[in-house]
């Protein structure tokens, strides 16, 4: 089978009211674009009538590949899944809730001619509440700029379009889709941004809310750790082990001239040092695995259907 120039990765999770329409505008979209396409849903374990319609879609299009996962993995895990199922030559991701606008697909391929490797959908005139999505959204975007150096204005916005060569070798969980230009860098990726339409949602509810925001500070702290160490997480290590050791030896001194030799010098000084290896340890474990370790994200997909 010929290998398409576009693909289209939408993750979904109980959107059925949004199946039909969906597919509707991305085949819309990319019919007169003109160019060769096929669409990639990825279904996260979704409990309502989802998948069922889907496999329906795909039964009736042979452009139409659907993924079922075990489970309710999370929106990452369903897009993984995505990427690794496309063919195509450049992969554009999407919501599955409307709210992202298939129209815009064209300008995205063009920003990719233009020799970009990631263009980031920016959702300028965001159509979600302030307090609860917009306003946590401009906290996140400015701290994760100011702490991985990809200053981009909207990595939540799930429109984005990348080279497959690009993303499909950046590994993508817990919650790190919305690093992806971050994690890019360590490719080389050129990155920019697209003022892209941004539509209210008309079905459903949102299943991604303000609870997540504890573990996107979590994964902050992994991508800057994964973007400034990758390639020496034994240094990463050995600057975390710097404050232990150098309270170790201070502790050291302070036993050694003591008058009064008792449990809290020696206990204090044995712990430190045996921080400072336990870290000095895990920086030659994590060396050891960059050279020779595997991941295998692919257990969590239950069922492909595709032509």
């Amino acid at each position: 089978m010929m290998r398409p120039l576009l693909s289209i990765v939408v993750p979904i999770y109980n959107e059925e009211e949004c199946v039909h329409p969906l597919y509707e505008a991305i085949r819309t979209a990319c019919e007169r674009n003109g160019q060769s396409y096929e669409i990639v849903f990825a279904d996260d374990g979704s409990k309502d009538r989802t998948y069922e319609l889907l496999e329906d879609i795909h039964r009736k299009n042979s452009e139409v590949t659907v993924i079922r996962l075990r489970k309710n993995f999370g929106q990452t895990a369903a897009m993984a899944a995505g990427f690794r199922a496309a063919r195509g030559h450049v992969i554009i991701s999407m919501d599955g809730d409307l709210q992202n606008d298939p129209s815009d697909i064209p300008q995205l391929l063009a920003k990719i001619a233009e020799g970009y490797d990631v263009v980031c959908g920016w959702r300028k005139e965001r159509k979600d509440k302030f307090l609860s999505r917009r306003f946590p959204s401009l906290i996140a975007n400015w701290l994760i700029g100011k702490i991985t150096g990809v200053a981009i204005h909207d990595n939540g916005c799930s429109l984005k379009a990348y080279r497959a060569s690009i993303i499909k070798r950046v590994a993508l969980y817990s919650e790190l889709h919305r690093f992806i230009p971050a994690m890019a860098t360590l490719s080389g990726a050129r990155i920019t941004e697209l003022v892209v339409t941004h539509h209210p949602r008309i079905f459903g509810k949102s299943k991604y809310g303000i609870s997540r925001a504890w573990r996107v500070f979590l994964d902050l702290f992994l991508v800057k750790m994964v973007t400034g160490f990758a390639a020496r997480p034994a240094l990463w290590f050995a600057i975390l082990a710097i404050p232990g050791a150098l309270l170790a030896v201070l502790s050291f001194v302070g036993m050694v001239f003591s008058e009064t030799i008792g449990i809290v010098f020696p206990a204090t000084t044995f712990l430190l040092c045996a921080l400072t290896g336990h870290l000095l340890t895990m920086g030659m474990l994590g060396e050891m695995i960059l050279y020779s370790g595997d991941f295998r994200p692919d257990q969590m997909i239950w069922r492909v259907q595709t032509k």
